[in-house]
């Protein structure tokens, strides 16, 4: 009788100690899925802080680009001018000695 009421009690703690390791292993897998989660997280936000700060870096280059160009096509109208003001000043004359002649 004392050797079946062992028997059964070492059931009950196998049965207890396999419940106890379940338990444990679905708390372990949560935590394994939350830390997963946060670590996607994570990314994401370092992967949108990236893709900002390459998108300011970009409209910051474009913009000193866009000033550059303004100011290279400043230049050349200037040059432009200066050349045509040279030559107006001849053509003027030109014309001016025809309709005398």
């Amino acid at each position: 009788m004392e050797l079946i009421k062992r028997i059964k009690q070492a059931e009950e703690q196998a049965q207890q100690i396999i419940e106890q390791a379940k338990a444990d292993a679905a708390k372990q897998a949560e935590q394994g899925r939350q830390r997963r989660t946060q670590i996607l997280e994570d990314a994401e936000q370092q992967r949108k802080k990236a893709t900002e700060a390459a998108v300011a870096q970009a409209e910051s280059q474009a913009r000193a680009e866009v000033e550059d160009l303004k100011a290279q096509g400043e230049r050349q109208r200037q040059e432009l001018r200066d050349k045509v003001t040279d030559k107006m000043g001849g053509a003027v004359t030109k014309v001016m000695d025809y309709l005398r002649d």
